[in-house]
């Protein structure tokens, strides 16, 4: 290559880096730049004319909730939802107008009684809804009618049923407004503190708790709010939602307490009594030996019968929670409902998370041998002869006839119906004894029923 072309080469690159150098931003430029790129993207995206035409169409569904700084907007919506919540109220059937509905409903029954029942057909069902007012509209449909049918050869509905159909609504709504007026957040569900304040407003209502000391009503409360918690937040949430609780029959029971002439049996199984709740407490009570107010793990081996297993109750004590080792008074509550209800669900949830020791989401035949060795180690300390552990593995996985056969899960023990007994074969010698000796009791138990029967 000549010299001349290597001179006109180097002036060109001379040239072109000398250019490059020229076309460089400076940061300021850079940032002048990106920030009106950025507006006039934003602008497009809030609003401006390139927006896609889909979005005059689709209607807005997200409303963001005030922060907390924002008094003013939260105000507004308290405000608002009272309004909402009151006018919802005005809508519903008072003492009165359900008093005239039962009047028009037995002024229109026909002819012949089914037995001791009322009944009314279906043209006097609408003239009755006619003549009932607007507020009763949306009772007298004939989708109401056709569910109440009852095989009637008229074709006709009860008059008591359709009336306590109403009634139920009406006070299913009731309830929802009452329980809407303590949703802080406005979201549809309680968190712990709005029902705590919902029942402890509800305890002067009560008739059933008219004896007790003003001084023993929280514990009372949490006592009440820990079952609805411990059922309907199987997640540990700390919220329900409302049409849950509606959905259950655990405010059925607590409501029942306004019935003056209750039953001595119904308030003993009835969790939100007063005897049942003093019951639990004083369990409590009694099993905290040195007055600290908590439970140590060997203060709670004296629960029940005190056969609970040691392997179980150490599980217990790492699992839940704990103050330095020792259990307060909402965690034994929620000890006390799985190990009283073992057949549900949530209570088998519970129990399972502690047999499942490695977080497996399944039982193996290790994990059966962990836990029964520590009943055969109870047979030995009371003299007893302990039972093989194959023979009971096999009458375990025989009761729950797992999808895996080497392994059970939460789900294969509330499919079966058997959670409760292999639950309490595992943990409690009492429970396994129960198990072990149920022919012997069944056949006691109808020697007895003979004796009464020839008596």
């Amino acid at each position: 290559m000549s010299d001349d072309k290597v001179i006109q080469w180097k002036e060109l690159l001379k040239r072109r880096v000398a250019s490059s150098k020229k076309a460089e931003k400076t940061e300021e430029e850079k940032k002048e730049e990106e920030m009106s790129l950025f507006t006039k993207y934003y602008s497009e995206w809030r609003g401006g004319e390139k927006r896609d035409s889909s979005y005059k169409n689709i209607p807005r569904f997200y409303y963001r909730l005030p922060a907390e700084d924002e008094v003013l907007l939260q105000k507004l919506r308290e405000e608002s939802r009272a309004v909402f919540l009151q006018r919802k109220s005005r809508e519903l059937l008072d003492n009165e107008e359900l008093q005239n509905l039962w009047f028009l409903l037995d002024k229109h029954q026909v002819l012949p009684m089914a037995g001791e029942e009322a009944t009314i057909n279906y043209d006097s069902f609408l003239k009755v809804g006619e003549k009932a007012g607007a507020k009763c509209k949306q009772f007298f449909t004939a989708r109401v009618y056709a569910k109440l049918l009852n095989g009637d050869p008229y074709g006709r509905i009860s008059i008591m049923q359709f009336f306590n159909y109403v009634m139920r609504k009406v006070w299913l709504h009731q309830t929802r407004i009452g329980l809407s007026l303590y949703d802080v957040a406005g979201q549809g569900y309680l968190r712990e503190s709005d029902l705590e304040n919902y029942i402890l407003e509800l305890i002067p209502t009560l008739p059933q708790l008219d004896g007790l000391e003003k001084s023993f009503y929280s514990f009372y409360v949490c006592t009440a709010v820990r079952k609805f918690f411990f059922f309907l937040d199987p997640l540990r949430t700390g919220k329900i939602k409302i049409q849950d609780i509606l959905a259950c029959s655990f405010l059925d029971d607590l409501l029942e307490l306004r019935d003056e002439e209750l039953s001595k049996e119904s308030q003993e199984s009835n969790w939100f009594s007063a005897p049942s709740a003093l019951r639990v407490y004083g369990q409590y009570l009694n099993l905290d030996k040195d007055h600290n107010g908590m439970l140590s793990k060997e203060e709670l081996s004296r629960y029940g019968t005190g056969t609970l297993t040691e392997v179980f109750l150490d599980r217990v004590y790492q699992e839940c929670l704990t103050y330095d080792g020792e259990m307060d008074y909402k965690t034994y509550l929620d000890f006390v409902l799985a190990l009283e209800n073992r057949k549900e669900p949530a209570a088998l949830q519970y129990i399972f998370k502690l047999l499942d020791m490695e977080n497996k989401g399944y039982l193996n035949v290790f994990a059966l041998n962990y836990f029964f060795r520590a009943i055969q180690e109870q047979m030995k300390l009371h003299g007893q002869e302990p039972v093989s552990f194959q023979d009971v593995k096999d009458e375990i996985f025989d009761m729950v006839k797992p999808k895996d056969p080497y392994k059970i899960t939460l789900q294969d023990l509330v499919t079966s119906s058997q959670g409760d007994t292999v639950s309490s074969i595992l943990i409690d010698l009492n429970g396994f004894w129960t198990y072990e000796n149920r022919e012997v009791l069944v056949a006691n138990d109808n020697d007895s029923s003979t004796d009464l029967d020839d008596t």
